[in-house]
């Protein structure tokens, strides 16, 4: 039986698409790909830039659509999302022990994943200020001021809050350094804490809390969280008070193995993060106010950003394991103070 010859037109047709398939092939064969980025509260603003500029540049590289979808919340809940099963591609949070615990809770990355990328995967750094109402009613200049007892303190909680963490650990720094011992770090932290009548879950909430609600005198804040907050009520609003020295804070960022693994998209993943660090990813970190890691990118900020006395977690906590263990797990140094 003879075949049905095909009209001239549909032949045509055909050739031309396979013409179209040999020229541009990922025209047809482009992929959709999705990931999920679970991060700490203050960097919506942040990956809502980032993440459409990494769209055009991996588009423009693979041929590929990505779609990174965004999860926000307090950095120590955010981990522990992950480990009860939600499904990140990459986490981006606060600090390094929540990271940590992604490893020891639920074996989602290898122990090692701070050596998988530069500075020890974190690829933007930020640090603690003091955010006051306009005109500064109650003259606050330094952390001194925060513990007087006609101040009214605004601060994420630690147990919950990566923001938390770290301005607890700016002050207690600050303290024990300047009063030379523990002991009289320890009675700081519970006179500043005595005049926190709000402890949110995450730093955003803390922002809300203070600067729509109108509670409290001074709020224990981020510094990309105060910048912003200026901008988006007005810079007559609010006065961002730099301490005389402050934590350098270093949210580090992570792939989570066991989920990419399974959903094949590790390529993809490694990549987004890896784009943090390059000049784009460095220029929309300074953007959106946070300290880049590239000396060139960092100095077309350097107007923006004040300079003060930083001091590490390293130097004067021995790293995030302890501090997590002696100040922030249950029955430590924290639960103790606010229980009295």
């Amino acid at each position: 039986m003879n075949p049905i010859p095909m009209p001239r037109a549909a032949r045509a047709l055909l050739a031309g698409l396979s013409l179209a398939v040999l020229s541009h092939p990922g025209a047809v064969l482009a992929k959709a790909i999705e990931l999920l980025n679970v991060s700490y509260d203050p960097t919506r603003e942040l990956y809502s830039e980032f993440n459409a500029a990494f769209a055009r540049h991996w588009k423009a590289k693979t041929g590929d659509d990505v779609v990174v979808r965004q999860s926000h919340g307090g950095s120590g809940a955010q981990a522990r999302s992950v480990i009860d099963g939600l499904q990140a591609d990459v986490v981006t949070l606060a600090l390094a022990a929540d990271i940590d615990n992604l490893h020891a809770h639920g074996d989602l990355l290898p122990a090692d994943w701070q050596s998988r990328l530069p500075q020890n995967s974190a690829p933007y750094t930020t640090t603690i200020v003091l955010l006051v109402r306009r005109g500064n009613p109650k003259n606050i200049k330094d952390w001194d001021d925060v513990v007087r007892p006609d101040v009214s303190v605004i601060a994420p909680n630690p147990k919950t809050s990566g923001g938390g963490r770290w301005a607890y650990l700016a002050a207690w720094g600050y303290a024990e350094r300047r009063y030379g011992s523990k002991d009289k770090a320890r009675e700081f932290i519970a006179a500043l804490y005595r005049n926190v009548p709000v402890l949110d879950s995450g730093a955003r909430g803390s922002t809300i809390t203070f600067a729509q609600k109108g509670i409290g005198d001074v709020l224990l804040a981020w510094e990309n969280e105060a910048f912003l907050a200026r901008r988006e009520f007005g810079a007559g609003s609010f006065e961002t008070v730099v301490p005389s020295a402050s934590i350098l804070a270093e949210p580090p960022v992570a792939v989570v193995d066991r989920v990419v693994e399974r959903k094949g998209t590790a390529a993809v993943a490694r990549a987004y993060l890896e784009y943090l660090y390059s000049d784009e990813g460095q220029d929309i970190a300074g953007r959106n106010y946070y300290r880049p890691r590239n000396q060139a990118i960092a100095a077309k900020y350097a107007g923006v950003f004040p300079k003060l006395e930083l001091f590490t977690i390293d130097e004067v906590f021995g790293g995030w394991a302890t501090a997590q263990m002696t100040h922030f797990a249950d029955g430590g140094v924290f639960d103790k103070v606010c229980q009295k």
